[in-house]
């Protein structure tokens, strides 16, 4: 009997041992599975989700499986800090989000105060790696990037015309806004209107009238798809027809789901389309071939598995020094082509480029 007790002990002993050998590596994703932002985080889980599985098909990182913690901030820097902090408590070290900038902006600090690694795939204030913090990365390009694209194209597509700039007065819109408006103004062009919507309104007939006694031919706004959605179906329904101009924050099918036809021709700043690129053709391949269009962020919530993973391998180690050190000095292969980050956490990828509603879906404009 005490042989068999023996044994059997060194077998228990021996499956404990293997199993923490073979610990899966924890990543926390954080994305708004709640409120009005909610389809940008859909579009993002699914990107990170499908990364995870080509990750653990060909041996997960250093031979551990990669598994994901996901979380609900509803795109709310108060939710953010508390996802933030039941990461530090669970010690989830490594994390892929978040997705809106004021969520990002207050919940990275927490991160880069403990050491960890933070990588977004969509918050693109400036000011977030500006900052200066150790291990915050994005793979999408800054709303500096972004505002400096959409003054250009106003400037050259619509001289003379009287612009409007509206924004949502959070992080989000309000850089968008102040960037637009920055570069314009270094342009030599003056808008007639800078104001700040109420987020969230079902009904934004005031605003539209002001545009309209205004005489304002081209708005440029700074949020969002369901407001610009509400705003830009709303005044087709005044028979007021400007020239609107939006941003990534549209970049969703929801956006014409709202506006319905008064979408069309709605021109909007964002991320070069991955979609398009021959690096990501398997992955785009595997989403249709399940009914899923990988559009808007998809693909970069995809690449930001992508790239940490990569640097995790490379380092071979999961310690977030060592892979906010690998993402800082070395260059990936990745769906959106061979990229690297500089010492703030931008990516070397390309910034933004200019699409064209059309019949329910975006395109790259001519």
């Amino acid at each position: 009997m005490a042989m068999r007790t023996r044994s059997g002990l060194w077998l228990l002993a021996a499956l404990l041992s293997s199993t923490a050998v073979r610990a899966d590596v924890v990543v926390g994703v954080v994305v708004p599975r709640t409120g009005p932002v909610a389809a940008i985080g859909d579009q993002v889980l699914n990107g990170v989700n499908a990364a995870v599985k080509d990750v653990n098909d060909h041996g997960g990182l250093n031979g551990e499986k990669l598994v994901i913690d996901v979380q609900d901030d509803a795109c709310d820097p108060k939710q953010a800090v508390s996802v933030a902090n039941r990461f530090l408590q669970n010690k989830v070290r490594l994390i892929v989000g978040h997705v809106c900038s004021g969520a990002t902006m207050t919940a990275s600090e927490i991160y880069a105060e403990n050491g960890d690694v933070m990588i977004t795939p969509s918050a693109n204030v400036a000011k977030l790696t500006e900052r200066g913090l150790a291990g915050i990365f994005r793979v999408c390009g800054r709303d500096d990037q972004q505002g400096e694209l959409a003054a250009r194209t106003i400037a050259e597509r619509f001289p003379g015309k009287k612009v409007a700039i509206l924004h949502d007065n959070q992080p989000f819109g309000r850089g968008l806004a102040d960037s637009t408006k920055a570069n314009l103004n270094r342009l030599g062009i003056k808008e007639t209107l800078f104001t700040a919507i109420t987020p969230g309104e079902r009904d934004y007939t005031s605003v539209i009238t002001r545009l309209k006694s205004a005489g304002i031919d081209v708005v440029y706004f700074g949020g969002y798809h369901q407001e610009m959605g509400t705003l830009v179906r709303q005044a087709a329904e005044q028979a007021y027809k400007p020239q609107w101009i939006g941003t990534s924050g549209i970049a969703s099918k929801e956006f014409s789901a709202i506006a319905h036809s008064a979408s069309d021709g709605v021109l909007m700043t964002f991320n070069p389309d991955a979609r398009k690129r021959p690096e990501a053709k398997a992955v785009v391949d595997r989403f249709k071939a399940q009914g899923i269009d990988p559009e808007g962020f998809t693909l970069y919530g995809y690449t930001a598995v992508q790239v940490l993973a990569a640097a995790a391998r490379d380092a071979k180690s999961v310690d977030p020094k060592a892979i906010d050190r690998t993402l800082k000095s070395k260059t990936f292969e990745t769906i959106l082509g061979s990229v690297g980050f500089d010492r703030k956490g931008d990516i070397s990828a390309p910034g933004y480029v200019l699409y064209s509603w059309s019949n329910g879906d975006f395109s790259q404009s001519n």
